[in-house]
């Protein structure tokens, strides 16, 4: 499942065209905690699971790979 969000994350970030500095300048989350999700290296916490889904418009469930 972290694999799962971290590449979902990734492709979001990129299919808008965004740096990791500007995700992290537009959510408030840091720059590298950003990089650490997208490389799998920690978990994320559930507010900032809530924050990305809010931020792309898709559905936590959909992020962490529970759906398509």
């Amino acid at each position: 499942m972290k694999r799962e969000f971290a590449q979902r994350l990734k492709d979001l970030r990129l299919d808008a065209r965004l740096s990791l500095d500007d995700l992290s300048t537009k959510t408030g989350i840091s720059r590298s905690a950003l990089c650490n999700y997208e490389n799998g290296v920690n978990d994320i916490t559930s507010d900032y699971l809530v924050i990305l889904a809010k931020f792309f418009n898709v559905s936590t469930d959909y992020l962490v790979g529970l759906e398509d």
